[in-house]
């Protein structure tokens, strides 16, 4: 059934609806098309385009479909409806007749699509925000389960200096906040009701927005009908979010690789998250962080096709529009499937400390601390930090760690070295030294660990 052919005399050609129909991928918006179909009746009715019972015939079959569209049992397969909207509206006037062709009197596909989007949206969010916080727990759990491990930090990819495992876990938890904070900020600025802007310039029926949007959960109407259904703002933030959040996901995925690698050897990943190779009996691949860290471009890629759709765009509704959906919805499929696989591959993470500990020690990562003990005797810092690279030197000449040269030979370099260097040499005083907020060391890590735990319960 066409919602608009009244003025045409020839129908649609098949590439034309190949091209324009929405139905394969809108139909994801049906429960909302639904929920905001019921309270439309009951603001017309409240108008006097309805009387009681025909508002109660609408509401009660409205009702049968959103328990088919939640259980996943409406069929659309037989269907050669153009879009979701009109799906509906076909299904409703086969069951009542005419009273259901009065049902979307004052109202358009420009103000019901950009209700239905928004009303899944929020929905999705407020799942997404679920999936983080699983992430978040995850990361948590592991890092209390190994508390007292030590591995090497990298800048550049080189050994800088030791940080205690959990810090590593805590700043991805920082990262996964700051998501969170994104969803709920966007949460806030999509949650107004375009329902009853009709095509772009309002409605003349009596209806009470503010109401409307009300039943539906949102917190206000929104304030033009030009902008609210030419809006899709909302959909670049969740794009946006998503992005971020992916990007964040990638970049834990790379250094859980690089761990997980031959040449670290820091960590082993469980079998329910890895495979093997179809030549090589002995691999055992991170395929589950390489498809993370791989589906990070394809939801990037939604962001930029959104952003080029509507950068041209005329106010108000334009078809291009209907381009919003396809990409949001495989990018939060994307970014949800993700959340969860990432919990999954953090959950079956086993550490091998003493291989961590003997990486954190072999990168002279404790030539910092050295520079600091001789700055302590009254070295200029620059002077002490030139020193300190000579005894690197020395120690890569004798093929020997700083702490393992004797006395003697750090004499050599610096009278000023005395037998009490080698205690600020050990690894634990490294990391632990680093008390600071936001340090490595074992008291700030336990307090900031404390702290999450006790926002997870």
């Amino acid at each position: 059934m066409s919602l608009w052919g009244g003025r045409f005399q020839d129908g649609s050609s098949e590439m034309f609806r190949r091209v324009n129909d929405s139905l394969p991928f809108d139909r994801a918006l049906a429960s909302q098309d639904i929920r905001g179909s019921i309270t439309w009746s009951k603001a017309i009715c409240k108008a006097g385009v309805l009387t009681q019972d025909e508002q109660q015939q609408l509401e009660q079959a409205l009702q049968a479909l959103l328990v088919k569209a939640e259980t996943g049992t409406l069929d659309f397969d037989a269907s050669s409806e153009e879009d979701i909207h009109s799906f509906v509206e076909a299904t409703l006037i086969e069951q009542l007749g005419d009273v259901a062709r009065k049902l979307h009197t004052g109202r358009s596909r420009n103000d019901q699509v950009a209700t239905d989007f928004r009303l899944w949206t929020r929905e999705h969010v407020d799942l997404l925000i679920a999936d983080l916080e699983n992430v978040k727990a995850s990361l948590v759990g592991t890092a209390t389960n190994n508390k007292t491990v030590i591995l090497p930090g990298y800048t550049h990819l080189q050994r800088a200096q030791p940080v205690r495992y959990p810090h590593w876990c805590l700043a991805y938890v920082e990262m996964f906040k700051r998501d969170i904070s994104r969803l709920h900020d966007l949460r806030a600025r999509l949650n107004q009701s375009p329902l009853g802007c009709g095509a772009l310039a309002g409605t003349t029926y009596p209806i009470d927005r503010h109401e409307i949007a009300s039943d539906l959960g949102f917190d206000s109407p929104c304030l033009n009908s030009l902008d609210a259904v030419s809006d899709r703002d909302f959909v670049l933030e969740l794009l946006f979010a998503a992005s971020t959040s992916m990007m964040h996901m990638s970049r834990m995925a790379e250094d859980l690789i690089f761990f997980n690698s031959g040449e670290a050897g820091f960590i082993t990943l469980g079998d329910e998250v890895t495979s093997g190779s179809s030549l090589m009996p002995q691999k055992k691949n991170p395929d589950a962080l390489e498809l993370m860290r791989g589906k990070c471009g394809r939801v990037f890629g939604s962001l930029q096709g959104m952003l080029v759709t509507m950068k041209g765009l005329p106010l108000a509704y334009n078809k291009d529009m209907q381009e919003d959906k396809e990409g949001l919805l495989d990018a939060v499929t994307q970014w949800h499937i993700c959340l969860c696989i990432a919990c999954e591959v953090i959950d079956s993470i086993k550490l091998d400390s003493e291989r961590c500990a003997k990486a954190a020690r072999e990168g002279y990562a404790n030539a910092t601390e050295l520079a600091d003990y001789l700055v302590a005797k009254g070295i200029p810092f620059r002077t002490a930090h030139d020193i300190s690279g000579q005894v690197v030197l020395a120690a890569l000449e004798k093929k020997k760690a700083i702490e393992e040269l004797s006395l003697e030979e750090l004499k050599q370099l610096s009278g000023l070295i005395e037998n009490d260097v080698y205690e600020i040499l050990q690894l634990e005083y490294l990391v632990d030294k680093r008390s600071i907020l936001g340090g490595t060391g074992i008291d700030p890590v336990s307090k900031a660990l404390a702290a999450e735990v006790a926002q997870l319960k």
